[in-house]
């Protein structure tokens, strides 16, 4: 026979004290005594209680829940970002709801309809394909923050992205300064986020003289894609890649073995990101990276600050990345010249 919970008059009974002094003291009320609140821990504890959090949220108006949509939940980039921001809200005593993105907007609207059933008092998106209106509808009702998009400005949705344009010029300096030339950028696709990269590409090499060598070859954000990108890239002869992100470059270095050439011997590879997987270790790959984590943090941070005061203007902060020189590129030779 399953045995019943045990309620807020168990506990009151057992600790001798009324059903009011228990919810006193296990909502940390300075109003109880540290005696009879000793009791009462001891008693709930013993019974094995836990509070009903649905019920408290009711009478308090207060969740202390936040929303996450996540766009891809098999890129590490995202993941890394997720925890940024779970380490910091729960340090404030909130917990986290996740949702996963998807290729359809629309079933992305519904999933976060969803979220706001449960009454979360904020949201992030950490990446989305919601179309701007939809942006404008969700950010009026729940306070909502942006991670890695800047292309937006509505009134008090905050934003918190990576500066990409500086990003990409970084990676064309690094290679600038190795000797190479003929840069071939393959880009991640149709979004903002690959866009800026491809102009940052686009500016760097026109800044250092070398505007007749553009070259963006298209391309997306997964190894199948830099695989696919690099084997049309190879016919432009370059002598060094910079790809949208990691997991594409992953994809663009074995498109390289599969043609019989050496990296960086033949063609130096710098990505873009800094995720942190084994396979990254194993590869060895220079990279453009994020600080992600701290892209989660600092979207918490200004989700937390908005809770408190959803009428502030909308901030945009916007975090730089470093180049991390790894083993994937090297300076011009004579196999590559």
């Amino acid at each position: 026979m399953a045995h019943s919970r045990p309620t807020l008059h168990d506990v009151a009974t057992l600790a001798g004290v009324s059903k009011s002094l228990v919810s006193l003291a296990l909502a940390g009320s300075p109003k109880v005594s540290d005696l009879s609140r000793t009791r009462i821990v001891a008693a709930a504890a013993e019974l094995g209680y836990r509070p009903n959090a649905a019920a408290r949220s009711l009478k308090v108006r207060r969740t202390h829940t936040i929303g996450v949509l996540i766009l891809d939940l098999h890129n590490p980039v995202f993941a890394e970002i997720l925890d940024g921001v779970q380490t910091e809200v729960r340090q404030h005593g909130f917990s986290t709801m996740l949702i996963s993105g998807s290729s359809d907007p629309a079933l992305e609207q519904a999933e976060i309809e969803t979220l706001l059933r449960f009454q979360i008092e904020g949201l992030i998106l950490i990446a989305h394909r919601l179309p701007e209106t939809i942006l404008r509808t969700v950010a009026a009702e729940v306070p909502t923050v942006v991670v890695t998009r800047d292309d937006l400005d509505i009134p008090q949705m905050d934003s918190v992205s990576n500066d990409d344009v500086d990003g990409a010029r970084m990676a064309v300096d690094h290679l600038v300064g190795l000797g190479h030339r003929r840069i071939v950028h393959l880009n991640g696709g149709d979004n903002p986020v690959s866009h800026a990269r491809s102009e940052g590409y686009r500016r760097a090499m026109t800044d250092h003289g070398l505007a007749e060598f553009i070259q963006v070859v298209p391309g997306g954000l997964t190894d199948a894609a830099g695989f696919a990108a690099t084997s049309e890239a190879l016919g432009y002869h370059p002598t060094a890649l910079f790809v949208a992100n990691d997991v594409a470059a992953m994809g663009a270095i074995a498109a390289i073995e599969n043609a019989n050439l050496s990296v960086p011997e033949d063609i130096s590879v710098i990505g873009y990101d800094g995720i942190r997987i084994g396979g990254m270790r194993r590869v060895n790959l220079t990279t453009i990276a994020q600080p992600l984590a701290e892209l989660g943090r600092q979207a918490a941070q200004h989700m937390l600050r908005r809770i408190s005061d959803r009428d502030s203007p909308a901030q945009h902060e916007q975090l730089s990345a470093t180049l991390v020189i790894r083993g994937t590129t090297g300076p011009v030779t004579s196999r590559n010249s």
